[in-house]
């Protein structure tokens, strides 16, 4: 089955709805998304919605993926530099992260979405993205510092480890629960004089969880 038209239809409608950079329109034009969901949900693969991936978790929209890899990338010229994405899930984002920093870590808390993963990215073979197995809560200290932290499920907070292991300069997008328990996208930059939030949209994740299974 062909799909790259319905790929490259799909970048169209995302740039429609003011997706603007440049990097992150290619990489999503290059990374396929079918390759990473079951058989049966590949003629979906390209619509705007998430989808089932196993052990209750979800492959995150595509516009989605593209809004929170845009705010990452923000107005840096050129390709971001370290980057650690908590919740590798089937592996799509770390994918499409690779192809707009010079190095990823992402970490995944369930043996069974990274052992996914893993199969999904081998014939991708990509040199510049790590897959660990570990509790994304923890973040990775070894990777640290990094210009860039993504996360793939929401808590209550943004865990202090991750914001210890952000450069400063640098910048983290994750989802987390504001006022009423309803779930904000959130930014935080990383400055010499300290930590600057910014909540924006109102999203739906997966809670975050710490552990692994």
């Amino acid at each position: 089955m062909e799909l790259q038209p319905a790929r490259l239809a799909m970048v169209r409608k995302l740039e429609a709805q003011g997706i603007r950079h440049g990097g992150v329109l290619e990489a999503l034009r290059s990374v396929e998304r079918h390759r990473f969901v079951d058989t049966a949900l590949v003629n979906q693969a390209y619509e705007d919605t998430s989808l089932p991936i196993g052990l209750g978790q979800t492959i995150s929209k595509p516009s989605v993926v593209a809004r929170m890899v845009e705010l990452l990338c923000h107005d840096q010229p050129g390709k971001l530099g370290r980057v650690l994405e908590i919740g590798t899930g089937c592996g799509y984002q770390a994918a499409v992260l690779s192809r707009v920093a010079t190095e990823v870590y992402s970490i995944e808390r369930l043996r069974g979405l990274h052992e996914r993963a893993r199969e999904n990215l081998r014939a991708f073979r990509i040199s510049n993205l790590h897959l660990l197995f570990g509790d994304g809560m923890l973040g990775f200290s070894k990777g640290a510092p990094y210009a860039a932290i993504i996360a793939a499920a929401g808590g209550n907070d943004i865990p202090a480890a991750w914001v210890d292991q952000l450069a400063v300069g640098g910048r983290l997008v994750a989802p987390a629960v504001a006022s009423a328990g309803v779930q904000n996208l959130v930014v935080l930059d990383k400055t010499s004089r300290g930590v600057v939030r910014t909540d924006l949209e109102v999203v739906h994740f997966v809670p975050l969880k710490s552990g692994i299974g």
